[in-house]
């Protein structure tokens, strides 16, 4: 049996927001942005360049939703962006005014440092060794 992982939802508080900031300044593809006329909302997914994962921008419908943004992992790291060039992106994440929580660190499996999406949520941007 062979399985992958390929959406995972984000909760985010504006389609149009989340859009410019996972594809204007991480430089992820819009893979899809439709409308679900039946649930009356979008199905919006961006995908960071040559990956077979994906994520689904879930614009939050309710309180209990509105609570999550920026806290889906309860403040840890929650999400880890693989790069093959770690100072290339790092760079120019901080240029388009991306917010680095933690400073580039070597470590034993690669190159790492932390970041907040536009939400709060927390991303490890790593080269790994090897």
């Amino acid at each position: 049996m062979k399985q992958s992982l390929a959406l995972v939802s984000l909760v985010v508080a504006d389609y149009d927001e989340a859009i410019a900031f996972f594809v204007g300044k991480l430089g992820f593809e819009l893979t899809e942005d439709s409308y679900q006329a039946e649930q009356d909302k979008r199905w919006v997914v961006v995908t960071p360049p040559g990956s077979a994962a994906s994520l689904l921008l879930a614009k939050a419908s309710n309180e209990v939703q509105r609570s999550a943004i920026g806290n889906q992992a309860g403040g840890r790291v929650w999400l880890f962006l693989n790069t093959d060039d770690f100072w290339r992106d790092y760079e120019r994440y901080r240029a388009a005014g991306v917010e680095f929580t933690r400073p580039p660190l070597e470590q034993d499996y690669g190159t790492v440092a932390v970041f907040r999406d536009l939400c709060g949520n927390q991303w490890d941007l790593i080269q790994r060794k090897g």
